[in-house]
């Protein structure tokens, strides 16, 4: 199957990989300034895996675009739209868009697919999306984990989950878009407040954050029109272990070290994702006191550890 990834980041580079490993014809494409496009094609390589001969690197977007039957996406999903604008200048029709990002948009609070579908005609060009644990240092190494392909079209779910299975990721057949975007997405944001409790030396009250973060995303999905229980599948709750207690996590290793008073380099895409839930939970009337804090945290100057005080004495609840 001729495959074109576009994004050339630390995912990308890691599902380019993966995809020609698997037996696909895979061709990477970045954006031309970009550091990581520019170190993958000079070299073949980057931080985290080198790429074989068979994978074709370039900045031909058109190119990336034509040649493939299957398109995958892993960038910053902030910035969904505006690239989307400029891959929909393609035909697009009988191709397979691939979503491998964690994000709601903050602008509108749409899920991914939503922004795709502002541009695409999904009965022409189905649209899925690719979520669940992993790291590329582990992948790389023939350590395996499970994730999960969702999309509307049955028969195109059904299809990549039976071209993308292998001995290094076992997928499952996702049941729940809903569900399977937004827990993805938010357990971005609850990795930032396992990073800030990592960060105060409240390690842990981790299990706490796990049990009650999975909570307030459940009802966030129900009210949405998902099902409860995405939340504690693979795209959520299957997803902690990566993302609140890696020390490759980004969003853990940004909430630590904001807490610390250290810049963090990397994108950390909770942080946008945080402002897109809390809107979200506005909008819908949802309780989600761990989300709201982070958001006030990072974007009205709420001091961590009184947002701390503030979970601890909201009053007493039936836990479920």
């Amino acid at each position: 199957m001729n495959i074109s990834v576009l994004g050339c980041g630390r995912w990308g580079s890691c599902i380019a990989w993966y995809l020609d490993k698997i037996g696909h014809n895979v061709l990477s494409c970045g954006l031309a300034d970009a550091p990581e496009f520019i170190q993958l094609k000079s070299t073949h390589k980057n931080d985290y895996l080198e790429f074989p001969v068979s994978i074709e690197v370039s900045s031909d977007l058109k190119k990336a675009v034509d040649r493939a039957e299957v398109i995958v996406i892993s960038i910053s999903s902030q910035y969904l739209r505006s690239y989307f604008e400029e891959i929909s200048k393609n035909n697009l029709d009988g191709k397979i868009i691939v979503l491998c990002m964690k994000g709601v948009e903050a602008t509108t609070g749409k899920r991914l697919s939503e922004v795709v579908c502002d541009f695409v005609d999904e009965e022409k060009t189905p649209v899925a999306v690719w979520v669940g644990p992993g790291h590329p240092q582990d992948y790389v190494k023939g350590i395996p984990n499970c994730m999960v392909i969702d999309s509307k079209n049955q028969q195109v779910k059904e299809m990549l989950v039976n071209e993308f299975t292998s001995e290094l990721i076992r997928f499952y057949f996702g049941t729940d878009l809903i569900g399977s975007e937004i827990g993805a997405a938010a357990k971005n944001v609850v990795g930032i407040a396992a990073g800030m409790l990592d960060g105060l030396h409240y390690t842990s009250l981790k299990g706490a954050l796990m049990a009650r973060g999975t909570r307030e995303i459940a009802r966030l999905i129900k009210a949405l029109g998902g099902k409860e229980t995405s939340a504690y599948g693979l795209c959520h709750l299957g997803d902690y272990e990566a993302t609140l207690f890696s020390p490759w996590s980004h969003n853990r290793k940004f909430g630590e070290d904001y807490v610390q008073g250290i810049k963090f380099e990397k994108l950390a895409e909770g942080v946008m994702t945080s402002k897109a839930l809390y809107k979200l939970g506005e909008e819908y009337n949802v309780d989600l006191p761990i989300v709201s804090s982070i958001y006030k945290i990072l974007f009205e100057g709420l001091d961590v550890k009184d947002a701390i005080s503030a979970l601890f004495t909201r009053s007493v609840k039936h836990e479920f």
